[in-house]
């Protein structure tokens, strides 16, 4: 072993060594399987810090499983389709997908995510994520395409899947609909604006709004049935200002008599009680919104407008015509698309749903079910159901994406599906494929339908894209079929890690497919991450300006297992704070490994580790005690997912068991071997051997170069193994327990430690020499400490150790503590 560790020369070694002896395959890793239901990121920029914390520490989860003798199947995918990926590459390029032919917009797109992907593989290796990469996929290729356009045939057939013209949430930014999910809430500042409007027989009616810009979709005014001041206006009508047509004036139980004037107005649409009351009334719709996001025709004098542009005109023109009679400035809510942080509309277009709202029980259920690592965080899952207001929308207006197999009859409506047998298809491109005529009414006014499915609709399913790539390992897997009886003895899958701000999407779109399929939960157990801070406590994203701290720039500056430490050092579930100093720390933990192994491998040349000697003798006895201990700890975190806990417990051992005490208690033995008999230090070289692999073991899934590279020094020709993450914890891991050596060796390094602050009391270096060692205590103290009295020597440089148990003049001697004293002679 060289004198320093070259992490630089090592990891690019240790990475082709992998990928060439496939050493974290199914084949080469034989045993129950464990599968991993990895969360492919979306090609949408590049990757940041807060990616490599979470994926990070599903990998030391992945490499503990195998270790424990699991045959671990951890597959890797991109989602690279849908609306993320067409503004990255329309940012990337200077493009607009709504500016050039759909084709060449989706020709660049593939090229650009295939080169993205590329780029993210190449990072996720260099971070040592032990991944079945011959188990990759796209969620835009073929394969994935085909399988999400055959679940939504099938649960179209089902009956969980409608198409109707109904209000839709919509990005005007983005051009597209999009779902509840995908919204956030944002406080602005605003103004609650009183506008007079009159009634046909001419009395004046003052209403509330933070809209006017909606004036021209007005189409009711709604009071309280016990309010008053309106019922003398039950079945009238008013006028809209400026626009200067008649609405009715209605009442009803949801409208809030407290708030504004306590008269309001039904404009199609501007909230979500807008919606409600113009189903309840059978209203007509004005839409005053276009889905470019510029005001429509019948607006008038807004025409062409965007909305702020729009509402500050409406409001100019209301003040001019002396009809808006106050403002009031406030703070309120409104939601926001998270992509673009804009906020969305309400526009009435056709869309496809599945239909969620009426399994909110069926959902609950299985969420009970799943076992939930931290289990807090079930609680934003239950929430999220629960408060569920809106079908899930799965139609976007966008170009990239995957299709809805469908087509269209133009004379009588009828929906016709793609037969299964020729997905994937592009039905603007693939018609000649279908049939010709409606099977309905044998018309041919057939035209295919222009929206892609929302990408959520595609990752939802990848517990059924593992399976597909998982029957590809398989020797005697029986059909290509999915959606198949056979696919219950893979799903539940045993794992799903992810973050905590999706558990509302891509949690439950997962939940909802595996029920609507399988009647079955997708996982066992789910595993959810924080999110990496900067200091400012903001997340960090591929948005924010996080230059330092990209994953490149961090790899390029520090040893991949010292950023691998620091992943582990989050609490799950929990956010953290993105620290360098953890990284320092790290380092520093590298650098003592491959100290105390480079003692280890000086000592332990030409050793032969043969059977267990008879006589390990009790300091040995006691370093396999403790490692037994930490081995019991960490295995008790580690099924708990809790890397962090076991990481504590691992870092205790190695620090201050191991390297500040047992490695001092034996070093005496190699280099004054005269004072030993032959059969101590065997005991220790078969001790220091097996113990280093222990250690090895227990750092092996967060520091996975490091303890390659010793285990090649050490280890591998012993063994006959290729890789200490083929080793097994079962087959080292023996659980030793001697307590009472535990017991002793525990007051030996007390005497010790207080012996060395006596010497520095004194000014004495710790290798000063002593002409004698008084110990004052106990019969059995005394009797413990003189069995082990050479260790002592060793330690404390003592040339003679002399053991009193009588009366102590107390003014005479360094006190200790309160059971032993001890007299410096030099």
């Amino acid at each position: 072993m060289d004198k320093r560790y070259n992490h630089e020369q090592t990891e690019k070694e240790i990475q082709i060594k992998w990928e060439q002896e496939n050493t974290y395959s199914l084949k080469n890793n034989p045993g129950k399987l464990y599968s991993i239901d990895t969360p492919p990121p979306t090609i949408s920029g590049t990757l940041h810090i807060g990616h490599i914390f979470s994926y990070t520490q599903t990998d030391i989860l992945a490499r503990y499983k195998r270790m424990s003798g699991y045959s671990v199947f951890y597959p890797f995918g991109f989602d690279d389709n849908g609306l993320p990926t067409e503004r990255f590459v329309e940012k990337k390029r200077k493009i607009s997908s709504f500016q050039m032919p759909s084709e060449e917009f989706i020709k660049i797109c593939l090229e650009e995510t295939r080169q993205a992907a590329e780029q993210f593989k190449v990072l996720w290796q260099k971070i040592g994520l032990s991944v079945n990469w011959e188990s990759s996929y796209s969620t835009i290729s073929d394969e994935v395409r085909k399988i999400s356009q055959e679940s939504f045939i099938l649960l179209y057939k089902k009956g969980y899947i409608y198409r109707k013209k109904d209000v839709a949430l919509y990005c005007t930014t983005c051009y597209t609909s999009v779902s509840q999910a995908e919204l956030e809430d944002k406080e602005i500042d605003s103004f609650f604006n009183d506008i007079e409007f009159t009634t046909t027989d001419g009395k004046k009616l003052i209403i509330g709004t933070t809209r006017p810009e909606l004036l021209s979709s007005c189409v009711a005014l709604l009071y309280h049935p016990n309010d008053k001041r309106y019922q003398n206006f039950k079945n009238s009508k008013a006028i809209v200002p400026i626009y200067n047509y008649e609405v009715p004036i209605l009442q009803d139980e949801d409208v809030d008599p407290e708030k504004g004037t306590g008269l309001v107005m039904c404009c199609t649409f501007g909230d979500k009680k807008d919606i409600q009351w113009y189903k309840k009334f059978n209203l007509p719709n004005r839409q005053s919104v276009g889905l470019n996001g510029k005001w429509t025709e019948i607006t008038g004098p807004l025409q062409g407008l965007k909305v702020h542009e729009a509402r500050a005109k409406i409001l100019e023109i209301l003040e001019e015509n002396e009809l808006l009679i106050s403002q009031k400035p406030i703070k309120h809510s409104v939601n926001v698309h998270e992509r673009c942080k804009k906020e969305i509309e309400y526009i009435e277009i056709p869309q496809w749903f599945i239909k969620i709202l009426d399994y909110k029980d069926q959902f609950l259920k299985i969420g009970n079910e799943i076992n939930w690592y931290p289990t807090f965080m079930k609680s934003r899952y239950d929430n999220w159901v629960e408060n569920l207001s809106w079908d899930w929308g799965i139609s976007r207006q966008r170009n990239f994406g995957i299709k809805f197999p469908v087509w269209h009859c133009l004379d009588c409506n009828q929906i016709i599906l793609a037969e299964i047998k020729d997905l994937p298809v592009d039905p603007q491109t693939d018609f000649a494929k279908n049939k010709k005529n409606c099977t309905k009414c044998k018309e041919s006014k057939i035209v295919p339908d222009t929206d892609v499915m929302d990408t959520w609709n595609t990752s939802s399913l990848t517990p059924q894209i593992c399976y597909t790539l998982f029957k590809k390992t398989q020797e005697n897997a029986k059909s290509d079929e999915i959606f198949d009886n056979e696919i219950k003895k893979f799903i539940p899958m045993s794992m799903r890690p992810q973050a905590h701000d999706i558990i509302r999407t891509w949690a439950f779109d997962t939940i909802v497919k595996s029920w609507m399929h399988h009647n079955e939960m997708p996982w066992k157990d789910i595993v959810i991450s924080g999110h990496v801070l900067s200091s400012a406590k903001e997340k960090i994203s591929k948005s924010k300006e996080n230059e330092s701290m990209t994953p490149e720039n961090l790899l390029a500056r520090y040893p991949a297992d010292a950023i691998r430490f620091w992943t582990a050092t989050g609490n799950l579930g929990h956010d953290i704070s993105f620290s360098e100093s953890q990284l320092l720390i790290g380092q520093k933990l590298i650098t003592k490994l491959w100290n105390a192994f480079k003692f280890g491998h000086e000592h332990l040349q030409n050793f032969i580790p043969e059977k267990e000697p008879k006589n390990l003798f009790i300091a040995n006895e006691w370093i396999l005690h403790q490692a037994s201990e930490t081995f019991k700890a960490y295995e008790k975190y580690l099924e708990q997912y809790e890397f962090g806990l076991a990481l504590d417990s691992v870092e205790k051992f190695f620090w201050k068991d191991y390297c500040d005490n047992y490695i001092e208690l034996i070093k005496d033995q190699f280099f004054k071997p005269d004072k030993y008999s032959k059969d101590e230090i065997e005991a220790t070289k078969w001790t220091l051997y097996h113990v280093g692999l222990r250690i090895l073991q227990f750092y092996a899934p967060y520091l996975p170069y490091i303890t390659e590279n010793i285990f090649e020094f050490i280890y591998k020709n012993n063994l006959k193994i290729d890789s200490i993450h083929q080793t097994k914890y079962s087959q080292t891991q023996k659980i030793y327990n001697f307590e009472k050596s535990k017991i002793i060796i525990e007051d030996v390094i007390k005497l010790i430690s207080e012996v060395r602050k006596l010497k520095t009391e004194n000014q004495l270096s710790l290798k000063t020499e002593l002409e004698e060692l008084q110990i004052f205590c106990s019969e059995a103290d005394c009797s413990n400490f003189d069995q082990q009295e050479q260790l002592i020597k060793g330690i404390t440089q003592a040339k003679k150790i002399i053991y009193l148990e009588n009366e102590i003049d107390k003014s005479e001697i360094a006190k200790i503590n309160d059971l032993w004293f001890a007299k410096i002679k030099i």
